[in-house]
């Protein structure tokens, strides 16, 4: 079951309901920035988890300043639409509601909040180039939420060189007979992104399952594509190119 730690306690808790009734997950961001980016596409992960698992998701976005540029800076990055949450009220049939906000947000609301919190550090600097969003937003998964993280140019490079060494991985992968994820590594991935989002975790072992001898490379693809349905890296994308 995924579970997130929840804000207004510093304890774990479930990110939907028992049943499969769809949840609502809400990001809170009060401007454009770096920071507002993150807790976007921290919302889109959960959603992206979530799904993963068979819960339906109903996402929105509340409290955005400069709203339809944020919008285009998140479809950029490869973050799901949000509904505008101020229109779209609470919705039918919702199960469970889950906040994901800054870590200055979730300071000042504290255990007043009104549904589990997924708290989001900040990001630096302020303002970022999307020339390459995929670098971007995998300079923005390699540190956990909770950790703050810095898009500077040493940080984009290192992303932009993992991607291509990725990519062109995956692609040659895709030249031999597919074979089917292994259950441990579907294990594994799981209890990754299950335990409070894990994207980190997540990375990890696709750096493991690069150098396993023992895997055959049908697999080694299959990993890469099943991983990149929670990642949202298009690592497939040179698959076919040459």
């Amino acid at each position: 079951m995924l579970r997130i730690i929840d804000a207004r306690t510093g304890e774990p808790a479930p990110a939907a309901p028992a049943r499969r009734a769809p949840t609502r997950v809400e990001a809170h961001v009060p401007e454009r920035d770096a920071t507002a980016l993150r807790v976007l596409l921290v919302a889109d992960l959960l959603a992206r988890a979530l799904e993963l698992d068979g819960t339906p998701v109903w996402a929105v976005l509340t409290g955005a300043a400069a709203r339809d540029r944020l919008r285009e800076d998140a479809a950029a990055l490869g973050i799901r639409p949000f509904e505008d949450g101020a229109a779209a009220g609470h919705g039918p049939g919702t199960g469970q509601g889950v906040r994901v906000v800054s870590e200055a947000a979730a300071e000042g609301a504290g255990e007043s909040a009104d549904a589990p919190t997924v708290a989001v550090a900040p990001a630096h600097p302020a303002g970022v180039d999307l020339a390459d969003p995929d670098a971007v937003r995998l300079a923005l998964l390699v540190r956990h939420h909770h950790a703050r993280v810095e898009l500077d140019a040493a940080a984009l490079d290192e992303a932009r060189d993992t991607l291509a060494r990725l990519r062109r991985a995956v692609a040659a992968w895709a030249r031999h007979p597919s074979r089917p994820v292994p259950g441990e590594v579907r294990d594994r991935l799981r209890a990754a992104w299950e335990d409070d989002l894990d994207a980190p975790g997540v990375l990890r072992v696709l750096r493991q399952v690069e150098t396993d001898p023992d895997l055959p490379d049908g697999a080694r693809f299959e990993v890469c594509a099943y991983a990149d349905r929670f990642l949202g890296l298009h690592l497939t994308r040179d698959v076919g190119a040459e």
